[in-house]
């Protein structure tokens, strides 16, 4: 039974499945001739205006120019040197296993002999540098704590390592509170006083750069020599770029060079067994690789270990060197993912069966909507947020259980709603309500005692309404505009997937427009196969698919024509290359 569930019955088709079309507009472009029409006009409506801002070779990256990396490389350079003891303390998601393996490897590979990890296991220590987690990480007598993906909100457990005599260093990318840890160096791009451009680096982002600063310090104490020759950290690009794009930052100019690095080197095989590992049980071609397969194909199976088991299953895979080794972690990984599948299905149903029994109209959906159920998965929690998020186009926390006490919950957010903010303002008005929070603008995390439940709900929608107005609240989709028939061509399909990396505030290209329905079929458990052909072009025909759809509605066999929100994709199929549309919403057209 829910304790509570403030959602409406299902909404309409109108909300729920077919949003408002809004068409983007093209700022005023100014690049060369190079650079096809279609792109200019794709990049100019995402802000990228001239050549240099699509450039994505390394030499685009702004310099380290980070607060607190000259203390951080000093505490680092002074530790490697004297062969001391270091310890990386990562977060349970896919940001956080790359991280830590980025930051291990790197030391590593930067000279030093004693670097070990940890990572709290999400059910028994919760998040980030706790005193808990320092009792153990004490165990291993470290000289050295590095936080990655996580710290800077780490007060408690920063001060209990000072009083074990530990020092720790933070790297994180997560907003600070209003108080920061008294850490001996604290390296963020998100702290008060940072003059790094780059706001949006994903944690490895952050180890990343640690590491840049780390080399140019140790060339000049002249640790490098003909023994020792100093490292091509390029080669940890294929870790920073999944890390990136599955921790759904912002794919500012950085992060897209970051991210297509990395997939160069993905594509041409310069990559760790355990991403080749990934890519063989996700069923995908490391030639043809997108950043929206890190997103949705290998991300997710890293993540399932975190939300499942233990992260340290995920973190292994990418370390091992020994391609056997992580075909066998990925394929474990691979299980875990089926499972969290699995789990995720029941707790969605479980919401759903609950809301046909609303008989609330879609005109009083909450601002904010908040779930819990006492038998859900504490680790699938945030995607089941994500997913009424999407259906509902409404912040929503989902809750679960962490203990007979206290509840947890994971956040996700919409356009125009920064969470995080949102979730500040609520415990400044209600001190004490919530025992802990964090986050992003997109994503957050929080645990309140429960009973205490119903008061937060409250509070939460009021915080919701007062934020956001109407427009904001209401479902929408960005359309690039409608593609003329010749358009749906595999040149203009390449030159897509060519052009990214598309992700978090760099858009994938959509399209809109109506069609001809010719066959329809179920394939997979969810999946609308379709054959289409555009309007006035009956002799073209076009291969379409849609993903989770509803059963009970598809297929339609009244659907003659159809109104789409799809990507223009091609498919490989017996080395044969043919356009495919890749449908996000569609309706039957009366």
């Amino acid at each position: 039974m829910f304790t509570r569930l403030s959602l409406p019955t299902s909404a309409p088709e109108s909300v729920s499945d077919f949003p408002k079309i809004i068409l983007r507009t093209s700022a005023a472009t100014d690049f060369s001739a190079a650079v096809p029409p279609l792109l200019q006009k794709l990049y100019g409506a995402r802000g990228v205006v001239s050549d240099k801002q699509i450039e994505t070779g390394l030499e685009q990256l702004p310099k380290p120019d980070m607060k607190g990396l000259p203390q951080a490389c000093t505490l680092l350079a002074d530790a490697i040197q004297n062969n001391q003891r270091l310890l990386i303390v990562g977060d349970f998601d896919c940001d956080g296993a790359t991280s830590t393996c980025v930051g291990l490897l790197g030391l590593r590979a930067l000279g030093a002999e004693h670097v070990d990890y940890l990572v709290p296991n999400r059910f028994e220590y919760g998040y980030g540098l706790t005193p808990e987690i320092v009792a153990v990480a004490a165990e291993r007598q470290p000289d050295l704590i590095i936080t990655v993906d996580n710290g800077i909100s780490s007060i408690d457990g920063v001060a209990a390592a000072a009083r074990l005599g530990i020092p720790v260093l933070v790297t994180d990318h997560h907003l600070p509170g209003d108080a920061l840890p008294d850490a001996a160096a604290i390296v963020n791009p998100n702290q008060h006083g940072c003059p790094f451009p780059a706001k949006s680096l994903a944690g490895v982002g952050v180890m990343f750069y640690v590491l840049l600063a780390l080399r140019s310090e140790l060339r000049e104490r002249a640790w490098f020599s003909g023994e020792r020759p100093e490292p091509n950290l390029a080669e940890l690009l294929d870790l920073v770029a999944l890390g990136t794009v599955a921790d759904v930052v912002p794919l500012e100019q950085v992060n897209r060079v970051l991210v297509t690095q990395g997939l160069r080197r993905i594509r041409a095989g310069r990559c760790r067994p355990g991403i080749k590992a990934l890519l063989r049980v996700a069923g995908k071609e490391a030639a043809r690789l997108v950043a929206a397969d890190m997103g949705f194909a290998l991300g997710p199976r890293l993540n399932a270990a975190g939300r499942l088991d233990d992260i340290s299953l995920g973190i292994r895979c990418l370390l091992t060197d020994d391609e056997d080794v992580a075909l066998s972690l990925a394929a474990e990984l691979d299980d875990l993912n089926r499972e969290r599948r699995a789990i995720e299905q029941s707790m969605k149903d479980d919401a759903m069966r609950v809301l046909a029994h609303l008989q609330l109209d879609a005109s009083h959906i909450p601002n904010g909507i908040c779930l819990y159920d006492p038998t859900w998965h504490q680790g699938v929690v945030g995607i089941l947020a994500s997913r009424i998020k999407d259906r509902y186009h409404r912040p929503v926390i989902a809750f679960a259980d962490a203990d007979d006490e206290e509840m947890k919950g994971s956040a996700r957010s919409i356009p125009g709603l920064h969470l995080r903010d949102a979730l500040d303002l609520l415990a400044k008005r209600n001190p004490g309500l919530l025992n802990k929070f964090g986050g992003h603008a997109m994503a957050a995390g929080l645990s309140l005692a429960k009973a205490d439940y119903s008061r937060f709900e409250i509070a939460f929608d009021a915080i919701v309404a007062e934020l956001t107005n109407e427009e904001q609240l209401t479902a929408a989709v960005h359309s690039d505009g409608e593609l003329l028939p010749a358009d749906f061509s595999i040149e203009h399909a390449e030159l897509l997937r060519s052009a990214g990396p598309w992700g978090q505030n760099f858009p994938e290209p959509k399209f809109h427009g109506r069609f001809r329905l010719v066959q329809q079929r179920i394939v997979g458990e969810r999946q609308l196969k379709m054959v289409l052909s555009p309007i006035g072009a009956d002799q073209q025909i076009i291969d379409a698919i849609a993903f989770n759809i509803d059963t009970a509605q598809w297929p339609n066999q009244q659907a003659d024509e159809v109104e789409l929100v799809y990507k223009l994709d091609s498919n490989l199929f017996r080395e044969r290359l043919s356009v495919q549309l890749l449908v996000d919403h569609l309706r039957v057209v009366l």
